[in-house]
């Protein structure tokens, strides 16, 4: 087992100690623990994140969500089942991989729609890039997006931007653009779910 995962090695054990305590201090509603157990494990968690989803701006985020998990979750971690950072490791590459996951079946199931859309001119209609029933599906979808959303996608999946070239048209940070059309295409692959149910 390697370094990474806390256990065996020179100190591991008192570090396994310190993360032990921190956790537990944490679970009672201790933001200082809570910030020192960051402080000393946020870098391997954003290694691990960075290993699996390879993009900087995903593993920031899946640090974020995982140590929202570890502060909520912190009162149901047992020392039976591992180290402190193992339990941590876990947690944050089930999410790593999770979002590994569901960005590919998002790009899938945009791609279904708009894999020509590069070459389509934007005036035509896009009843004529899809069929005319996934036109309808998709239309009912993009409809439940925010006007944000819905534009930054459009602009990227059907216009051929880039998200930089996004970020450039709305005078928006880059940053926001991502997240804007990562939480659009999540609302837009759970309304396209649902319309295929119904």
């Amino acid at each position: 087992m390697t370094s990474d995962d806390g256990d065996g090695g020179p100190g591991r054990g008192h570090e396994s100690r310190v993360l032990r305590d921190l956790l537990e201090s944490a679970s009672t509603g201790d933001r200082a623990a809570f910030t020192r157990l960051y402080d000393l494990t946020s870098s391997r968690i954003y290694g691990l994140a960075f290993r699996v989803v390879r993009d900087r701006e995903y593993a920031e985020e899946i640090v974020q969500e995982a140590f929202l998990q570890y502060w909520q979750k912190a009162g149901e971690y047992h020392p039976a089942r591992g180290s402190v950072i193992t339990w941590m490791m876990t947690i944050a590459h089930r999410r790593a991989v999770d979002r590994v996951r569901s960005e590919q079946r998002q790009q899938d199931r945009i791609s279904d729609y708009g894999a020509a859309s590069v070459e389509t001119p934007r005036n035509i209609p896009l009843e004529v890039a899809v069929h005319a029933d996934e036109a309808r599906t998709l239309r009912t979808c993009l409809g439940e997006l925010t006007e944000l959303q819905r534009n930054s996608i459009e602009m990227s999946y059907f216009g051929g931007l880039t998200y930089p070239e996004v970020a450039q048209q709305t005078a928006t940070p880059l940053p926001t653009v991502k997240s804007r059309i990562r939480d659009g295409l999540r609302r837009l692959k759970q309304c396209l779910r649902t319309q295929e149910d119904a």
